[in-house]
């Protein structure tokens, strides 16, 4: 076809004046390789937003991601797949015909090509990107920068990552041109990577058959100072295999010369390690006493740290027989390995044993460090829905980062006057146990992840009263089998619990403790929140905080008179024998002392259980009333929706507090009936 040439100039007349101006530069004349590289331009640009999924959703396939990746999905078109890529034209062409307005195809990645469980959207979508427009995209910055301000950003982990989940599609995808780009890149990063930032390259280039890249990886790793066992349980067999021989011609690994010089020792580490693999601990304890073999000798801790899961490791720990800044042969102490795996329970743990943060690796990086420049700046940065969880190496950075800040100020400890075994059911003692109880309960509806991890610490996940945030009805239930020495141990232990939990809480996350201050605030929280907006709304929020209140009350005078009618109902339908017996045990008060036995009343058990059920009935109505709150705030517009959410948590408070005095009534009743049965016992 061809190709006119457009002019954008136009002849101009011979100028009769004697002295002619200085010509005008004509505008540079337009070629036909000009003309389509415009219009190949432009149409890359229109094909790009065919994968924005708020341009149009016309996209007849899928390709969904990995659920270790977020499980997101991209939407695809197979015509235009089809015909740039022979894989896609190979696989469309063997699924079966879809019927007419069925469900579009859904693509698994995992399973659609090798490696594919490690490849995330950022890397999807540009690989895919280059199918529909011939042109490769820069990735978005956050995606390939870490968290730490110091680093060049040129090699750290989230620019390395990004490349090998990209050669992982380029490479299932069959797309020559950027399996070479990517793989030149990834070469550039072995010489000038981290030694274990290496590894995930080796992955890729066995996974891709990139032998020249795999030898040159391996060549790298077999100089580097990165341990045996580690390489061993990280990578292949037989590219482990390949590692061994080159340090064992060189002489260069230590520890493996140390090994073949006692190999026994070497058996007594294996066995375990091995215990270790099989979470049993109790079974580490025996090889502990039978051998002179220690943790540290094993290097137990740092070999936890990277592969058991917290709970095993704080059983690990409780042997109290490791130095949790010991180092290994390659300069890592356990809370460094941690960081590495960026698990926030283990890291957590070890900094409660003592571990430093301010121990540094060979090449000079702390704890704090290798957590930033393995997070990418994305991760941490994104903008979180309320009440959703924050990802783990959020967690890691702000532990760490707190642990770094606690040097310079003292924790706020319980008073000794709180602390000294005083009777437990006074009411100081049990408001503070309330008031604790609130604030847990509040933490996991505002701050999930971070009261999840602080709780696991203090092991309050793991008695009953924690199962759920309305359990406040159990604080003062009295069960009639439980003598007074057992409810003092078991609401002391509570208390210690839930202090603990709340002082991890404001050492770790200072942030999210002074958010719930200011929520449980309730000298001030209410009339400021009243007292906002115009006046309109003030007197909007001050009609349905009033509403709810009565709410409430109704609720509480209902349940009060339900109890009292059914406690009536019991005691005069009684039969003449148990009146009989009631009697008898009225008068055998004074005979008591002679030995006169006495048979225990129905009558307290009785109204002990109508009274739980009376105040779970209660719970239930202010929950009703809490979700109507949650109700209105979404229904309400943008520009009321901060007051709305400012009516809930008054909403939420008041119910606590209903809740607290229905509590308070439903021990009050139970509490006159133990001290009649203990008169009687009397």
């Amino acid at each position: 076809m061809e190709v006119s040439t457009i002019s954008f100039s136009s002849p101009s007349p011979p100028s009769l004046s004697p002295s002619p101006p200085p010509p005008q530069q004509q505008p540079p004349r337009s070629t036909p390789a000009d003309l389509e590289a415009v219009g190949l331009r432009r149409l890359s640009d229109n094909l790009q937003r065919l994968l924005d999924p708020a341009f149009l959703n016309c996209a007849d396939a899928e390709i969904a991601l990995s659920l270790a990746k977020g499980g997101a999905a991209v939407g695809v078109h197979r015509c235009i797949l089809a015909a740039r890529s022979a894989f896609f034209l190979d696989h469309f062409a063997s699924l079966p015909a879809p019927a007419a307005g069925g469900e579009r195809p859904r693509l698994e990645l995992a399973d659609l090509v090798p490696g594919g469980h490690h490849i995330g959207h950022d890397a999807l979508v540009p690989v895919l990107g280059y199918l529909y427009t011939g042109r490769l995209r820069s990735p978005p910055q956050e995606a390939t920068v870490c968290m730490d301000d110091a680093c060049g950003h040129g090699t750290c982990r989230p620019a390395i990552d990004f490349v090998v989940e990209s050669m992982y599609a380029a490479s299932g995808f069959r797309i020559s041109e950027l399996i070479s780009l990517f793989q030149r890149r990834l070469s550039d990063f072995v010489s000038e990577a981290l030694d274990e930032d290496v590894v995930p390259i080796i992955h890729v280039a066995s996974t891709c058959d990139l032998q020249d890249l795999l030898n040159q990886c391996i060549q790298r790793v077999a100089v580097s100072t990165l341990d045996s066992r580690y390489l061993e349980k990280e990578l292949p067999d037989d590219i482990y295999c390949k590692i061994k021989e080159i340090r064992q011609s060189a002489f260069h690994d230590e520890a493996l010369e140390n090994a073949i010089l006692d190999p026994e020792h070497e058996k007594r580490v294996r066995n375990i390690l091995k215990a270790l693999d099989s979470d049993d601990v109790d079974l580490v304890g025996l090889l502990l006493k039978e051998s002179t073999v220690t943790l540290d000798d094993a290097f137990a801790i740092h070999y936890a740290a990277a592969y058991c899961e917290p709970k095993v490791f704080a059983e690990l720990l409780k042997l109290d027989s490791a130095n949790v800044n010991l180092k290994n042969n390659s300069g890592y102490t356990p809370l460094h390995i941690a960081c590495t795996r960026r698990e926030p329970d283990i890291i957590l743990s070890l900094v409660e044993r003592g571990a430093s943060v301010l121990e540094r690796t060979l090449d000079g990086r702390d704890a704090l460090t290798i957590c930033k420049r393995l997070t990418r700046e994305k991760d941490c940065n994104r903008k979180l829905e309320k009440y959703e969880e924050k990802s783990k190496a959020y967690l890691c950075i702000d532990i760490l980062e707190q642990e770094l800040k606690r040097k310079s100020f003292m924790l706020d400890l319980i008073s000794i006057e709180e602390s000294i075994a005083t009777p437990l059911l006074v009411d100081n003692f049990h408001m503070r146990l309330i008031n604790l109880e609130n604030r847990v309960a509040f933490a996991r509806i505002f701050f999930p992840s971070e009261a999840k991890l602080v709780m696991r610490i203090a092991q309050a996940d793991s008695t009953e009263e924690f199962a759920g945030i309305t359990n406040f009805s159990k604080l003062k239930e009295v069960d009639l089998n439980e003598t007074p020495t057992m409810q003092n141990r078991r609401l002391r232990e509570r208390l210690d619990a839930l202090t603990k939990t709340v002082e991890l809480g404001r050492r770790y996350f200072p942030h999210c403790s002074d958010v719930l201050d200011k929520f449980l605030n309730e000298e001030s929280t209410d009339l400021i929140f009243l007292e906002t907006g115009t006046p309109e709304d003030q007197r909007v929020k001050r009609m349905r905080f009033s509403e709810l209140k009565e709410d409430v009350r109704t609720a509480f005078t209902k349940d009060k008179a339900a109890v009292a009618a059914i406690a009536s109902s019991a005691s005069s339908s009684s039969s003449p024998r148990k009146r009989a017996k009631k009697t008898t045990v009225k008068v055998g008060r004074k005979k008591a002392k002679k030995g006169t036995t006495t048979e225990e009343a129905p009558t307290p058990r009785t109204r002990a259980t109508v009274a739980r059920e009376a105040a779970a009935k209660a719970k239930r109505e202010a929950l009703e009333l809490e979700l109507k709150a949650t109700a209105a705030r979404e229904a309400a517009q943008p520009a009321a929706r901060e007051e709305a959410e400012a009516a809930q948590a008054a909403v939420a408070r008041e119910a606590a507090q209903a809740a607290a005095v229905r509590d308070e009534f439903s021990s009050t009743q139970a509490h006159e009936q133990v001290m009649e049965v203990m008169a009687l016992e009397v």
